[in-house]
C-alpha cells in the first residue's frame, strides 16, 4: 500500500513540474518578443542593495517588479532600505570603510573624506524615516527648535550641556544659539567680533555689505552661522560626520546652509578666494601641522583683505604649551603675510594683504613657498591640498583687492571673474532675465502647493552661473548652488555674486544626510549624467535620498528623459503635480518642465502629523 501511495505522489509532483515547465516556457517567450531586454537593461542597477549589513546584496525578486509596456518598462516598486540605514551617506559611510579595510591615515583625517562603493556596492533602496518622523518646523522656527524625532540623537545635549548647543525639550530639541567659545549666545558673539573690527553701524558684521561669504570652520551645530543670517551675510557650515554625528544634519533640519566636509588631505570643494570671512571656534585643528598646510587651504579660500578669525586657548592662555603653539602660528601666519586686524579677550583675528606685494619682498627660500605657476587654485574636485601660497590673479592684484560691488549690488552686478571663462557682461545679463522668467514659471506650478514657509532648503543641481538662486533672493530660502565637476568652473561666479555652493560628481552620491532639502532642481543633469555612462536609476534613488517626504523636484530636461522619470515615479513615491513647456526662444523646444512631489513614506511607526 505505501508503495502505491508514493507511485501516486511522484505522479502528481511530475505532472506539477510539467505545469510549471510549460508556464515559464510562456512566459519567455512572450517576454522575448514584448521587450525582456529592456527589463533586463533597466534593472541592472537594482540588483543590489549594498552589503553593508552583511548580507550577500541579492534583492529578494518579490521586491522588485516591472510592468512591461510597448516601448520600455515601468518600474513599480523599489525596496526600502532597513530602518538601520535611515541616516545613510553613501560616500561617508563607516561600515563601507570597515568592511572594505580601506588603509587610511587617521591622523590626517582620511576616515571623513569621501570614499564612494562602487556600483555593485550600492544601496539601490529607499532609505526610510526613522520611527515618529514628522515633517519639519518651519523656518523662521526652525532656527531655535526641531521635532526630536527626525533626528533622535540626544548626546549632544548632555555633552555640550554647560555649553549651550542644544537642549531637550519634551518632543523637542532647542537651539539657545551657544557655542563651545559662545556660550552666552552667537548673536553677542558676532557683534564682539564687528566691534573689535570697527566695522560701521555698531559694528554690524556685514561691513557696510563688504562682507557677505563666510566659512566657518567645525561648525557645531551652526549657530554662528543661524545668527549671522539676519545681517545680510551667509555662511557656509562645515564639519566632517566626526564624533560629534549628526551636526551638520542638526544644521541643515534647522534650515541652516551646510555642509560635511572635513580639512584632511583634499582641498575643499570651493574655488579660491571664495570667502571675506573665515572663522574656528575651538575647532580643534592642528593648524601648525605639515608645513601649516591646513591654514594655507584656507587662505587659498579667502578673498584679499579677507579675515580669519580665531577663538581659543592658544589667543590668551598663559600656560606653556598654549604659548608655545601661539608662537608658531604667530610666525607662520607672518611668513604667510597675514596682520592681525584686532585681538582682544579671547579672539584673535587676522587679515589677509590685498595684494601679492608682500609675497614678491619675501626673502627667497621663506616657507611656505608660492605656489607653482601651473598650479589652478580653482582646481578642487579631489585635488590634493598642497603647502603654498596661492599668488592673487593679475587683475586682484592691480585692482588691490576683488573688485566686487557690496551686498545686494553684488547679487546682479557682473563680477569680475567673468572673463576667465569668456563670459561677456550681455551674457551674463541675459542669462539673469532668463532665469528670472523660468522662475516665475516654476512658481507659477508650485503656488498650489506651497505656502510661503513651506520651502528652505533648496538645491539647484547644475546651477551654471546662479542665476536660478539670483531670482529667489527675495524668497525666505537659501540655495546650495552646485556645479558639476566636469564642466565649466562656474563656481567662482557664482560665490562672487554673494551666493555658496559646492563642485560635484553626480554619478556619486552627494555629502549630505538623508531628507536635507526641500527642493532639487535638475535642469539637464539627468541627460548629462546619461551622456556620462552612469544611472539614472541611481541618481534618482539618490535625489529620493536628499529630497525631504513631501519636498519637490523640478525636472527641466528633455522629453524622453522627462518621461522616463514618469516611468519611475511610482516606484519612487512620487507623484506629478504639473508640466510646462520649454522656452522656445532659448534653444530648448524639446525640453519640459515636470514638478513632481516626493510622498511621505510611511513605514512602521511613522506619523504623518505635521507641527
Amino acid at each position: 500500500m505505501s508503495r502505491g501511495r508514493g507511485d501516486r505522489g511522484q505522479k502528481k509532483r511530475l505532472v506539477l513540474v510539467l505545469l510549471i515547465t510549460i508556464i515559464f516556457g510562456c512566459v519567455y517567450i512572450y517576454s522575448g518578443n514584448h521587450g525582456g531586454s529592456t527589463v533586463k537593461l533597466r534593472s541592472k542597477s537594482l540588483m543590489n542593495l549594498g552589503s553593508s549589513l552583511g548580507g550577500d546584496g541579492e534583492v529578494d525578486s518579490s521586491t522588485i517588479s516591472v510592468e512591461d509596456g510597448e516601448d520600455d518598462v515601468a518600474l513599480k516598486s523599489i525596496p526600502v532600505c532597513d530602518h538601520r540605514q535611515s541616516e545613510l551617506i553613501p560616500c561617508l559611510d563607516r561600515n563601507f570603510i570597515y568592511q572594505t579595510r580601506l588603509k587610511l591615515d587617521l591622523t590626517l583625517m582620511e576616515h571623513y573624506e569621501r570614499h564612494c562603493p562602487p556600483p555593485e556596492r550600492r544601496y539601490n533602496c529607499l532609505i526610510p524615516p526613522p520611527k515618529g518622523y514628522k515633517i519639519p518646523v518651519k523656518w523662521p522656527r526652525s532656527r531655535d527648535e526641531v521635532w526630536k524625532a527626525n533626528i533622535p540623537h540626544t548626546h549632544l545635549a548632555t555633552e555640550k550641556s554647560d555649553q549651550n548647543w542644544m537642549v531637550v525639550r519634551g518632543d523637542k530639541i532647542a537651539f539657545p544659539g551657544g557655542g563651545t567659545h559662545f556660550h552666552y549666545g552667537a548673536d553677542k558673539y558676532l557683534r564682539h567680533i564687528g566691534n573689535m573690527l570697527g566695522f560701521p553701524a555698531a559694528g554690524r558684521i556685514n561691513n557696510a555689505g563688504r562682507l557677505r561669504t563666510v566659512l566657518d570652520v567645525g561648525c557645531g551645530v551652526a549657530s554662528f552661522g543661524a545668527y549671522i543670517l539676519k545681517y545680510d551675510v551667509i555662511a557656509m557650515s562645515l564639519a566632517p560626520n566626526d564624533v560629534h554625528q549628526n551636526q551638520i544634519q542638526f544644521a541643515l533640519e534647522r534650515g541652516i546652509p551646510a555642509y560635511l566636509g572635513v580639512l584632511g588631505t583634499k582641498r575643499l570643494p570651493y574655488p579660491s578666494r571664495s570667502f571675506e570671512f573665515s572663522h574656528c571656534s575651538r575647532c580643534r585643528i592642528d593648524w601648525l601641522q605639515r608645513d601649516g598646510i591646513l591654514l594655507l587651504e584656507i587662505d587659498r579660500l579667502l578673498r584679499p583683505g579677507g579675515y580669519f578669525a580665531y577663538s581659543s586657548p592658544e589667543a590668551y592662555a598663559q600656560d606653556e604649551e598654549d604659548l608655545r603653539i601661539w608662537r608658531e602660528m604667530s610666525a607662520l601666519v607672518e611668513r604667510m603675510c597675514w596682520k592681525i586686524a584686532a585681538k582682544r579677550n579671547q579672539t584673535v583675528v587676522w587679515v589677509k594683504p590685498l595684494t601679492n606685494e608682500c609675497y614678491m619682498e619675501r626673502v627667497p627660500g621663506t616657507l611656505p613657498p608660492m605656489c607653482r605657476s601651473d598650479d589652478d587654485p580653482d582646481a578642487v574636485w579631489g585635488v590634493p591640498m598642497e603647502a603654498c601660497i596661492a599668488p592673487y590673479s593679475d587683475h586682484d592684484h592691480k585692482a588691490g583687492g576683488s573688485g566686487l560691488a557690496p551686498w545686494p549690488a553684488r547679487l546682479t552686478s557682473p563680477p569680475p571673474r567673468l572673463a576667465d571663462l569668456g563670459f561677456t557682461n550681455e551674457m551674463f545679463e541675459k542669462d539673469m532675465e532668463l532665469w528670472r522668467r523660468r522662475v516665475d514659471g516654476y512658481w507659477n506650478l508650485l503656488n498650489p502647493k506651497v505656502q510661503p514657509d513651506t520651502l528652505r532648503n533648496l538645491m539647484d543641481m547644475k546651477a551654471n552661473m546662479g542665476s536660478f538662486a539670483a531670482a529667489l533672493n527675495d524668497k525666505p530660502v537659501w540655495v546650495m548652488n552646485v556645479v558639476p565637476e566636469d564642466g565649466q568652473n562656474t563656481l567662482k561666479i557664482i560665490y562672487d555674486r554673494g551666493l555658496i555652493g559646492t563642485v560635484h560628481n553626480w554619478c556619486e552620491s552627494f555629502s549630505t544626510y538623508p531628507r536635507t532639502y526641500d527642493l532639487l532642481h535638475a535642469w539637464k543633469i539627468l541627460s548629462d549624467i546619461e551622456k556620462k555612462g552612469c544611472s539614472v536609476e541611481d541618481l534618482l534613488i539618490e535625489m529620493d535620498r536628499i529630497l525631504r517626504p513631501q519636498g519637490f523636484i523640478i525636472i527641466r530636461d528633455k522629453q524622453s528623459m522627462v518621461e522616463l522619470v514618469k516611468k519611475y515615479s511610482s516606484a519612487l513615491h512620487w507623484e506629478a503635480v504639473g508640466t510646462s513647456a520649454s522656452d522656445a526662444d532659448a534653444g530648448e523646444e524639446d525640453d519640459t518642465t515636470l514638478l513632481i512631489q516626493k510622498k511621505f513614506l510611511l513605514t512602521t511607526g511613522n506619523l504623518r502629523d505635521s507641527e
